[in-house]
C-alpha cells in the first residue's frame, strides 16, 4: 500500500506536487469512490485508480538530460510562443517534465523525468542538491566580493546558503570575468541575484552540473538517457545528511 498521490507521481501524471492538487480538488477515484484525502493509500496493483475519469497506468522511468539552449522556457507551454523544452525532445514518448527550472536566459544542464519522487527529492530545499554555473559578470570582482558569496550574502527573501565560488577566466580587455559558483538552494534567479548583490551582474548564465551530473560536451539542444548509476548517486546524494554535505565544502 502506498500513498496516493506518489502512485499518480510514479504512474507520470503530474509532480507529486501536482498530484496532492488533484486528490484535493477531487479529480481522483480509487475503486469508484471520490478520494479527497491526502493520506489515503492504495495498491496500484490491485486498486483501479483514475485521474479526470481516466485508469492511470504505470509508465516505463525515463530520466534524461537536456543541454537547455538560452531562450528557451521551462515550462509545458507558452501563451507568447517561444520555445519551450518540449520542443528539444522528439522521439520521446513518455510525458516527462523539468526537475526544477532554469531561466529564459540561462542555459545549460536541465534534468526532465516522469518519475514524481525522484522530481521531489532532487528539489525539495532539505536536500540540498548542488548546482554548479558558469557565471560571465561585468567587471572583475574582487576576492572581498567573492567571498560575501561564499558565506551567505543576504537577497530580498533573505540570507543565501554559503556558497562555493572561484575564478575560471579574467578578461582585462572587456572588462568582464567568468566565475565559477555552486549553490544548495533553488531560489528564483538565485545565481543572478547573488552577482547583482555585489554589483557585478552576470550577462551569461550556464549550469554546467546538477548533483555531481556534469554535462560535458553534450551539444546545445540534444538530450541524452542518465545512467542506472547517475541516477542511483542523485538519489543517494539527495538523501545523505545535509551536513556531511557542508563538510564536502
Amino acid at each position: 500500500m502506498e500513498r496516493l498521490q506518489k502512485i499518480i507521481a510514479q504512474a507520470g501524471i503530474a509532480s507529486r506536487r501536482k498530484s496532492e492538487e488533484l486528490i484535493l480538488s477531487g479529480k481522483v477515484e480509487v475503486n469508484g469512490e471520490v478520494v479527497t484525502e491526502l493520506g489515503t493509500k492504495a495498491n496500484p496493483e490491485e486498486d483501479m485508480i483514475t485521474v479526470n475519469g481516466k485508469p492511470i497506468r504505470s509508465e516505463k522511468k525515463v530520466y534524461l538530460m537536456l543541454n537547455k539552449p538560452k531562450g528557451v522556457i521551462t515550462s509545458a507551454s507558452d501563451p507568447e510562443g517561444r520555445k519551450i523544452v518540449s520542443d528539444y525532445l522528439k522521439g520521446v514518448k513518455e510525458r516527462v517534465y523539468p526537475v526544477g527550472r532554469l531561466d529564459y536566459d540561462t542555459e545549460g544542464l536541465l534534468i526532465l523525468t516522469n518519475d514524481g519522487e525522484f522530481a521531489h527529492l532532487l528539489t525539495h530545499p532539505k536536500h540540498h542538491v548542488p548546482k554548479t554555473y558558469l557565471a560571465t559578470v561585468k567587471g572583475v570582482p574582487h576576492g572581498t566580493a567573492l567571498e560575501k558569496l561564499k558565506t551567505g550574502i543576504m537577497l530580498d527573501d533573505g540570507m543565501t546558503a554559503p556558497a562555493e565560488v572561484e575564478y575560471k577566466d579574467v578578461d582585462t580587455a572587456n572588462n568582464e570575468a567568468v566565475i565559477s559558483i555552486t549553490i544548495y538552494e533553488g531560489r528564483n534567479r538565485q545565481v543572478r541575484r547573488m552577482f547583482e548583490a555585489i554589483n557585478h551582474p552576470v550577462t551569461r548564465l550556464k549550469r554546467i552540473s546538477f548533483g555531481g551530473i556534469l554535462l560535458q560536451n553534450l551539444k546545445r539542444g540534444l538530450t541524452r538517457n542518465l545512467t542506472k548509476e547517475e541516477v542511483n548517486n542523485l538519489i543517494t546524494l539527495a538523501k545523505s545528511e545535509p551536513a556531511k554535505k557542508m563538510k564536502k565544502r
